[in-house]
This record gives C-alpha cells, structure tokens and sequence, in this order.
C-alpha cells in the first residue's frame, strides 16, 4: 500500500516576502518575449524614429546655412532648398509614422500580457488553500490586483516608449557632437545627463518608502471600508455607522499624512531637476555662442545644437516623472506577483489520477487533524460510508463535524491517517475529479450577486432552464420562484442578501441537484428553513439520498433518526455509533442531546398553542 509522508500545517499570510526589482521585471520578461516579433519589430520603429527625429535637426542646419548670406555666397538667397524642405517633411512624417507603427506593434503585446497575468493571478488565488482565504482581506487584495494589473501596462509603456527611445536619443546626440563638434559640447551634455540621472535616481529612491506607505495605508482604508459595506446589516443593527465613519477616516489621515510627504519631497525632486537642466542649457548655447563670434560654428550649428538641446530636454524634464512612475510600477507589480509566490499548501500530486467510483464508498481511516499545531480538533477518527447510504455525524458546537466535510473535499491535508473514496486515497487523486464526485448544501449558504437561474446552473454550468427548473421543483423552491415578477430572471443581490435564508438554502440545494453527485454532504442543510419547509425538503433530501452515498452533519436530531449510521462527535472523537434506536438504548452522550432537544421541542409546541 503507498505510504504519504505527513508535512507539518502549513501557515498562510497575505504577506509575501519583499521581491526586488529585478526579479519583477524577470517575472515579467517571459509574458512579453510570447511575442517577440512583434516585440523586435516595435523596437525597429523606435530606432526608426530617433533617428528621423536626431535628423530633423541636422537638416535645419543645412536649411538654414544654405539661407545664410555670406561675402562667399552672397546669392544665397536666390535658390530655393527644396531637397532640404523635402527632407525635412520627409523626417517629420517618419518620426510620427514610426512612433505609430510601434504603438500599433505593441498594443497587442501590452494587453495580451495583462491579461494573461491577471488570469494567471485569478487562478493562482483559486487554487491556494482554504486556509488562506480565511486569513486574507478581500479589500485590500482586490486593490492590490487592480493596481498591479493596471502597472504591467504602466511599466510597459514607460520603459519601452520613454525611457529606452530617450537613451537612444541621448546616445545619437552624443555621437553626432563628439564627431561635429568641439569636445566640450559633449563633455557639458554627458555630464549634465549623469548628473541628473544620477540626482532623480537617489532622491527617487528616497522617496520610494512614502510611495509604499501609500499604498499600504491606502488598501487598509479600502479594507474597512469594503468589509463595513459588506456587514452593512450588522453596522445598522447596532448603530455604529459613525464608528465605522470614524475607523474609515483614521486610515485616511494616514494616508494624507503619507501623501504630504510625498508631495513635499517631489517638489524637491523637480527643484533640483530644473537647476541641472538650466545649467546644462546654459553652458551650451554659451559655447555654440563663442563658436559663432569665433568663426568656428555657423548660425546652421547654433540652431542644430540648441535644437539638440531641446530635444534632450523635453524627454529629460519627465525623465524624474517616468522614472518614479516605474518605480511605482513595480512597486505595484511586486504586490501582484507575491501573490503568485503564495504557496499552493493543497496541491496534486505528481501523477496524480482522475477518481473513479464505483459505488462511492467513504473511509476515514484513523484521520488525526488540526488547523493549529498547537490545538489538535480531530483524534483518532475512523468509520466508513457504504455506498448508497448516509451517515450522520453529530455533536456540540466545535466538536469537528464540519472539519470532516472540509477534510472529505481536500481543503486541508489531514496531519495523519487518510480519507479514502472506493480505496483510492485522496492524496493519490486530482483534486478537481474528487470535488466533482462530491456536492455539498453548507450551513453557511453564499449566492453570488446575479440572477436565480444562474446560482442554481452554477452546479452545473451549461444547464438547460429545463434542467435548471427540474433542480428547482426539486428543491420545493420553483413555485417561489415562478411566484417572482422576473421568476428566475430575479436577481438575489450581494450575497443573496434579497433572498431569506431559507429562500437561500433551497437555491443551495438545488444548484447541489444539478450538479449531481455521487457523494452528498449536508452541512446543517435545513437549519434556516422553518418546520414546514423543513418537512417539505427533508422528504425530498431522503429521496434523493437514496441512492447516493451521503453525509448529513445535523444539529437537529430529528432529521436524522432515519440514517442507516449515526456517529457521535465530542472534543474530537467519536465517541458513540450506531442508528437512532441503538444509540438511544445506550442512553449515552446521543440520548441525552436526544432528550433535551425533545423537551425544548415540546415547551415550542406548548408556547405555539397558548
């Protein structure tokens, strides 16, 4: 028999380590290269368009030289340039037809890559444990997801269609002044551009940290504030709407505080920036002016080098805006990828095989469980479900019962023993095959915010109305339903808020219906419904059991007096089995629940007739 080694509980944590730069930017890298034609193609045009854009200038000065009147060429004026004006357009209209055609190439690559991450990020989340949902804070983590999509497009286009074009103008510069012109033209632009690179990547990096403290303050804002939306019953049931108003208001003055901050070191930022750069101007129109009055440079080589100037300087002046925005964006993208660092603590096991019943018989075989190593729920736990039969469990509050459903759909890994369906152990099976085989009415019923019709389809995706109806009937709930002014067109609002938990659970039970199982869980099923209704389904639930393998995790004894076996759950043992009729001869632990829920039974029915 194939032996598992039993791995310590793995804990779960919104918080990933801290991923550096580099390693966003190599996580990235491969959703981009999907597409590398396009990619060298993009970068072709970009090359392209400096270089129309390096030439603009170089043209104007032979515009303007060929214009110029001098004792040499004093008819100058007389003839008309037209291969420098046809050059010149011709220069112009390439730049913009470049820059479009790169923009074109890239679109594609760009949202291919975003949304392939955020699918990528979506089913990752899926995929992680039960334990981790517990543990996360929705608001915060959509916020996180929408920032860090939003910044893989960010990131893309700051990179490829600023930063890089504006280094290869830079370079095209600087190559075409060291071989033109006097040394010192060159020396002036290359220290001016590490000088202010160098200035906007320190005092960026300083700033960094208000950014962070943003963003952190910002999805803890948002987390309060989605977590009060979503309790709004519970806020109004208790009148704590300022309260809530006041803990939403505390996290915002964090943030303004943050923002301040960040703001106050920006205009530092861009101080400094401006002085480099006048600086820079300065010295150069100083050196092309001498190089004039000297002789040396022509009015064609002043224009030229100003131009160059100008051209530098526009990029340069958002070079700090650009550069912090990709820091920001990978800041962003680091979020986003931490969660696809989160360790899958469930996952299929290498070969693992598809589940195959036959017959669809359920064995707990010495299952030893806990959430936390240092609180063990379950000990020791051992019984079996014959195919075609059902078993209830029940037991106190805390006793393990719902621990046995989460287990049987292999939310956790059980931390000794095994859980087996027809032999084959969970372990050895994809967890996909064995959450289909299995359908399951919580106690806790959760709609999603659409129609009727498509909480019930979703057990089965694709369903007919008609099936979807037969699922409804079978429920006892589609003459509710058809009573509706939408009938199954009714939406149920956020969490099936619009609907009574009754109204919920039957909705519940039918989208198990179609689904169906081979194997059934019950979770409380009927808890919420009144007497009536609960009469009503629990005639339809034994119909439907009859020839499935079921477990009902029951409260209500009466509900399950008819089981073919009924375990008896405290602190996490079983501590009685056998049917009704056994265990209340043994006038144990199940007789005495038996008795007290009998007498409050009977003082309902003695109040109900007063």
């Amino acid at each position: 028999m194939r032996r598992y080694a039993n791995s310590p509980p793995a804990t779960a944590s919104t918080t990933a380590p801290t991923r550096s730069d580099t390693a966003t930017l190599k996580t990235l890298l491969p959703y981009l290269w999907v597409y590398k034609w396009r990619v060298l193609l993009a970068l072709g045009c970009l090359v392209g368009a400096k270089l129309a854009n390096v030439g603009v200038p170089v043209v104007m000065k032979r515009l303007i030289d060929s214009l110029t009147i001098s004792p040499s060429h004093p008819q100058a004026l007389l003839v008309l340039p037209v291969t420098a004006l046809v050059a010149y357009g011709v220069l112009r209209v390439s730049t913009t037809l470049f820059t479009e055609l790169r923009e074109f190439l890239f679109a594609r690559v760009t949202q291919r890559a975003v949304r392939t991450i955020a699918l990528q990020v979506f089913r990752h989340l899926h995929s992680l444990s039960l334990r981790f949902h517990l543990n996360r804070q929705t608001g915060g983590m959509t916020r996180d997801i929408e920032r860090g999509t939003r910044a893989v497009g960010s990131l893309i286009s700051y990179t490829l269609f600023n930063i890089l074009p504006t280094l290869v103008e830079i370079t095209l510069v600087l190559g075409y002044l060291v071989t033109h012109y006097d040394i010192w033209f060159s020396v002036i632009t290359f220290v001016a551009l590490v000088s202010y690179i160098t200035f906007t990547v320190l005092v960026t990096n300083w700033r960094t940290h208000f950014r962070r403290t943003m963003n952190e303050l910002d999805s803890k804002a948002n987390t309060k504030a989605i977590d009060s939306l979503i309790n709004y019953e519970t806020v109004k049931y208790f009148g704590n709407e300022e309260y809530e108003a006041k803990r939403y208001d505390e996290g915002l003055q964090h943030y303004e505080s943050a923002a301040v901050k960040s703001q106050t070191s920006l205009s530092l930022l861009n101080t400094g920036q401006s002085m480099i750069i006048a600086v820079a101007v300065t010295l150069i129109l100083w050196r092309a002016t001498l190089g004039v009055i000297d002789g040396k440079m022509t009015l064609g080589d002043l224009v030229l080098v100003n131009s160059f100037m100008i051209q530098l300087y526009i990029p340069l002046n958002f070079l700090g805006v650009i550069y912090r925005e990709i820091k920001q964006s990978l800041a962003d993208m680091e979020k986003l990828f931490s969660l696809l660092d989160q360790n899958r603590e469930i996952d299929d096991a290498p070969g693992a095989q598809t589940l195959h019943t036959r017959g669809a018989e359920v064995r707990f075989k010495h299952v030893e469980f806990s959430y936390d190593p240092k609180r063990q729920i379950l000990f020791d736990v051992d019984f079996t479900i014959a195919p075609g039969t059902t078993t209830a469990v029940v037991g106190h509050s805390g006793s393990g019962k719902s621990t046995l459903s989460r287990l049987l759909f292999r939310f956790y890994e059980v931390n000794a023993g095994s859980i087996t369906i027809d032999g084959q152990d969970l372990r050895a099976l994809t967890q996909d095959s064995v959450r289909h085989a299995i359908g399951i009415v919580p106690q806790d019923t959760v709609l999603f915010n659409d129609t009727i019709e498509y909480n019930i389809a979703y057990g089965k995706p694709g369903a007919t109305h008609e099936e979807i109806v037969a699922a409804a009937r079978a429920a006892s709930i589609h003459d509710f339903i058809d009573s509706l002014p939408d009938g199954y067109q009714t939406m149920v609002g956020e969490r099936g808020l619009k609907l009574s938990g009754g109204e919920k659970q039957r909705v519940a039970i039918a989208r198990t219906l179609l689904k169906n199982p081979a194997i059934l869980i019950f979770d409380e099923a009927t808890s919420a419904l009144d007497s009536r209704a609960e009469q009503a389904i629990q005639a339809q639930l034994k119909e439907i059991s009859r020839t499935r393998t079921t477990m009902v995790i029951a409260h209500r004894l009466s509900t399950v007096a008819d089981a073919q076996q009924i375990i008896v759950l405290d602190h996490g043992r079983i501590v009685e089995r056998g049917t009704h009729q056994s265990l209340l001869a043994a006038d144990g632990l199940y007789a005495q629940m038996w008795e007290r829920q009998q007498a409050r039974a009977d003082e309902e029915e003695t109040i109900n007739i007063v």
